[in-house]
């Protein structure tokens, strides 16, 4: 940490000669350093699986810190401080679009091509929800500034992640355990610590409440760890097997992921509804992210088909930064 710091000031001074260009390049880079951080804990978690004696199953333990600490940190430091209309409508309902689509879509080929109910499962939470967050906020901040970064964020906390913290709840424990009766999902959402802090959050934002800026600073911080954290377990998971069944799943996955989900969008919100706006724009940015890393563990915590949960996250954030390249351009036609 001190480490990065020295590194920021020693480049904030080289930098700094009050010219609008070398700002620019300041904030870009800093801007881009979730990507430095995604890669390379990605690949320490694949170095480490190959050391001889390195304790892999740890990377269930890191899954919990994700779930039950950085998500809900993250709830309360975001959402008392968005600010409603009926606009937003358009970039929060990116996700729940997204999470309908892949649960018919894989579940019409799950049941014609007679797949198992965990492989189902796990390609309707991992390709049914986007890394909208610490994929897309350094993203969306480098192609479209703070503005843009202020509808990511609704893409991201009502949008991906009250789909995590309920559909996605659900479908992990309806295609995992077979079909548990309503009480049991019903429970296992409403003391799922996400979506308990996500409540909390949407009380405080109700009564236009905020966290002493101390408080905020811990949980920013706290929140922040989740990128190296869940990278770090999904690099500890993934294996690069060539004759792996999951390359064929892998691949519709990721199809849906990255070119028909905005495709999707663009259809209806730019052709349909004809809109045109900086906001639109994002919105569909972010729903070709690559899949949610949260998503990934959430799928792995309940036993959906881990190694392919993890493939979806190794293969689908390399593969996103060509897709993205791809509808950006689309977008400025």
């Amino acid at each position: 940490m001190y480490f990065y710091l020295l590194v920021k000031i020693i480049i904030y001074k080289f930098l700094y000669s009050g010219t609008e260009f070398k700002w620019y390049f300041y904030n870009q880079f800093f801007a881009m350093s979730n990507f430095i951080l995604i890669f390379v804990f990605l690949f320490l978690g694949i170095i480490f699986q190959n050391i001889k004696g390195f304790p892999v199953p740890i990377y269930k333990l890191l899954n919990k810190i994700v779930i039950y600490v950085c998500l809900p940190a993250l709830a309360l430091y975001y959402i008392p401080k968005i600010e409603w209309s009926n606009e937003l409508l358009f970039p929060i309902g990116v996700a729940w679009i997204t999470f309908a689509g892949a649960y018919f879509l894989f579940s019409f080929l799950g049941k014609k091509f007679g797949w198992s109910r965990k492989l189902i499962g796990c390609l309707i939470i991992t390709a049914g929800l986007g890394n909208t967050s610490f994929l897309g906020f350094p993203i969306i901040e480098a192609l479209y500034g703070e503005e843009g970064l202020k509808t990511a964020i609704l893409v991201d906390q009502p949008g991906s992640f009250v789909v995590l913290s309920t559909l996605g709840i659900l479908v992990a424990t309806l295609y995992s355990t077979g079909t548990p009766n309503g009480f049991h999902i019903a429970k296992k959402i409403m003391f799922f610590p996400p979506f308990i802090t996500f409540l909390a959050a949407c009380l405080m934002n109700y009564l236009n409440f905020d966290f002493h800026e101390y408080v905020q600073y811990v949980l920013q911080k706290t929140g922040s760890v989740m990128t190296p954290l869940a990278m770090l377990s999904v690099g500890l998971q993934l294996r690069f097997d060539r004759k792996s069944q999951h390359w064929k799943f892998l691949g519709l996955g990721l199809l849906y992921k990255l070119m028909l989900t905005p495709a999707l969008l663009y259809l209806l919100y730019v052709v349909i509804l004809q809109q045109h706006s900086k906001m639109i724009e994002v919105a569909i940015m972010e729903s070709a992210m690559a899949p949610m890393i949260t998503a990934s563990i959430l799928a792995t915590s309940h036993g959906l088909k881990p190694r392919l949960s993890s493939m979806m996250i190794g293969f689908g954030i390399p593969l996103s930064f060509i897709t993205l390249v791809f509808w950006y351009f689309v977008l400025q036609i």
